[in-house]
């Protein structure tokens, strides 16, 4: 039996070790480089969202400020503590809810009489009035100053 041979001369042991080699070299060079190598990421100049920020977009309290005040105050909730500095300035849209806000139960009329959003809820924190995504406590809107 007469042994294959390639157009070019090569035999068929030859001709696969080239492939082979050709293979590897492509591969190595296709290949990402290590993470603390290359260029580094490039920086966006879109101002960074906070990841919950898309999910709540436009849901608002529906009820302004002084609205809601005189709500309060038909209640007689007026005269709450605000929040403490380091607490308040994580209260954010598009943020959970801080941990260690009390849970201040507000009169149940109150809460009827405020504009009802299908999946959120509303809390008060210190002396603000916050709507906030039922399950996961996310931040949608503030009406602050509603309770002092």
């Amino acid at each position: 039996m007469h042994p294959f041979r390639f157009p070019t001369g090569a035999t068929g042991p030859a001709m696969v070790c080239g492939l082979l080699v050709l293979f590897l070299a492509t591969q190595a060079a296709w290949a990402d480089p290590p993470a603390d190598k290359g260029k580094p990421a490039r920086k966006s100049s879109m101002p960074q969202m906070h990841m919950y920020d898309s999910m709540h977009v436009g849901v608002s309290a529906g009820i302004t400020v002084g609205d809601a005040r005189e709500l309060a105050q038909r209640y007689e909730m007026i005269g709450q503590k605000p929040l403490p500095p380091g607490i308040r300035k994580n209260l954010a849209r598009g943020k959970p809810l801080p941990p260690g806000i009390e849970k201040t139960r507000m009169p149940e009329a109150f809460v009827q009489a405020l504009p009802r959003h299908e999946g959120y809820e509303w809390r008060q924190a210190g002396g603000d009035l916050v709507l906030v995504a039922s399950g996961t406590l996310v931040i949608s809107d503030i009406l602050e100053g509603v309770f002092d």
